[in-house]
């Protein structure tokens, strides 16, 4: 076990109370991970202090010099991509392969931040008048908060504390109590990669407490947060009478779409795997198949016969292809999902249960679970589940699919199994998300584009790289008008009639 500590101001430092708080294994619950100080209200105070501090320094600092910092820190976190991989999997569950590719997205997205400090772009545009120019450039927000979830705890607090940092702002991070050791290691390493003192902080505690007061405080500038619709959605009211920008990245209710003239072995395994990968526990995780009716029968009886041979345990022994689910809470909230769709009058294929035996007596496992004949309004069709329950859907039509992924309330990934090239073309522009795969599954986005979703899932402020990506909300837009005419012109006057 791990005794872990704030890190405020460059320093490694015990809170103002006494209470903690401890991560367990899910694998395996009688395994203590580490024990992270309950902060209060007063370490928050202090870590917006240390960040305001810092911020005049860090946002003059030269772009690409941060950039060099944010390249040092990939170096590192490279050096120890097994260490932490394996850490991943122990506090958080996912396979060892899944906390590796964990470990790799924080590498990956540290590299490209760290070169978007030599492409912190504006535009420079002509003007209507004579000896004037225009032109625009990217400023940092200030001091930005940022709450993070336990379901990527490397590669999520990454994503968003890297952007942040090339743009300028100092930050304080405020990680879920499920996966406090991952974050800690984290932010060691962006220390040793030489981070200014108070330009990242972290602050362990509730999500009630600590991470609400954090995100409203009036020193903070900005708030970005990923987590569920419930929580996001309360911070939008909150944070709404301040004027403060907030990114959210929410929940989703994510589907694909097998046609007729799918590679059906292919779409089998994109559904196993963006069911039952992370144990379903992912934004993006598929939790509905909209099948065509004509394949529908060989669809099911194939997904349940790859379902029924998926090997659960430990995610760190290599024969494991399903973890455990992260605590007790979520574990009594899909099995309650369980018997919500048997209540339903869906047919449970296999799985909807919890296994108590052998290996798996002391963790948090749950089978992989199929449903079959399920209708799109369905509670089991339309609410987020966040574990390996996955919604099988007929459809007769692509009309008809398209009308079914369109009827959640979310919007963040979809997908499509088909051979018609025009089929998938218009999935392209019909499927109501923010992120569409063709012949692939709902899950692998890369780091270089945008990504976020629509509606109920998210606040249109995506994450990660690209045109659009999380630059654009980690910094403002200034514009700077130049007159070196030596008299005064006026804009949309001095023009003939």
């Amino acid at each position: 076990m791990k005794e872990l500590r704030n890190f405020i101001g460059g320093t490694w430092r015990d809170p103002r109370g006494l209470k903690r708080f401890s991560s367990m294994n899910p694998a395996d619950g009688r395994e203590t991970v580490a024990d992270a100080p309950l902060s209060g209200r007063a370490d928050v105070d202090l870590a917006v202090e240390a960040a305001r501090s810092a911020a005049p320094a860090w946002r003059t600092l030269p772009a690409p010099r941060r950039g060099e910092i944010l390249y040092r820190a990939a170096q590192l976190i490279a050096q120890n991509k097994r260490r932490l991989g394996e850490l991943v999997t122990t506090e958080m569950g996912k396979v060892l392969p899944e906390g590796l590719g964990d470990v790799q997205e924080a590498i990956d997205i540290a590299y490209y931040m760290g070169g978007e400090g030599r492409r912190l772009q504006g535009e420079t545009v002509p003007s209507e008048l004579p000896n004037k120019d225009c032109k625009s450039q990217r400023e940092p927000l200030g001091v930005v908060a940022l709450v993070t979830p336990w379901n990527f705890p490397i590669a999520i607090p990454a994503w968003k504390m890297t952007a942040a940092l090339i743009c300028g702002n100092t930050v304080i991070l405020k990680p879920s109590s499920e996966t406090p050791a991952c974050a800690a290691a984290l932010v060691e390493i962006l220390a040793e990669a030489g981070v200014p003192p108070g330009v990242v902080n972290l602050v362990f505690g509730s999500g009630e407490e600590v991470g609400e007061y954090l995100m409203s405080h009036p020193g903070v500038d900005a708030a970005s947060f990923t987590g569920s619709c419930n929580a996001g959605e309360r911070l939008e009211r909150v944070l709404a009478p301040l004027h403060r920008p907030l990114a959210l990245e929410m929940g989703g209710k994510n589907a694909i779409v097998v046609m007729d003239d799918a590679d059906l072995e292919l779409a089998v395994d994109g559904a196993a795997w963006g069911a039952f990968g992370t144990s379903g526990q992912r934004c993006t995780a598929t939790s509905r198949v909209v099948v065509h009716e004509r394949v529908y029968d060989a669809f099911v009886s194939r997904l349940a016969e790859r379902a029924g041979r998926m090997r659960l345990g430990n995610g760190l022994k290599p024969e494991t292809e399903v973890g455990p689910v992260i605590n007790e809470r979520q574990c009594a909230k899909i099995l309650d999902y369980v018997r919500v769709g048997k209540e339903e009058g869906a047919k449970l294929v296999i799985g909807g249960e919890r296994i108590t035996t052998g290996e798996l007596q002391h963790g948090l496992f749950i089978a992989p679970t199929i449903f079959a004949g399920v209708k799109p309004t369905m509670r089991i069709a339309q609410e987020e589940i966040f574990g390996p329950v996955l919604s099988v859907i007929p459809c007769t039509s692509f009309d008809e699919a398209v009308s079914i992924v369109n009827s959640s309330r979310f919007g963040l990934s979809s997908a499509i199994y088909s051979r018609d090239v025009n089929i998938t073309a218009r999935a392209e522009k019909e499927f109501a998300t923010g992120i569409v795969y063709i012949n692939a599954s709902t899950i692998g986005a890369e780091v270089q584009l945008p990504f976020g979703g629509w509606r109920h899932s998210g606040s249109g402020h995506p994450e990660a790289g690209g045109k659009g990506g999380a630059v654009e909300f980690f910094s403002k837009v200034k514009v700077i008008y130049r007159d070196y005419s030596g008299r005064l012109q006026k804009a949309q006057i001095d023009r003939e009639a």
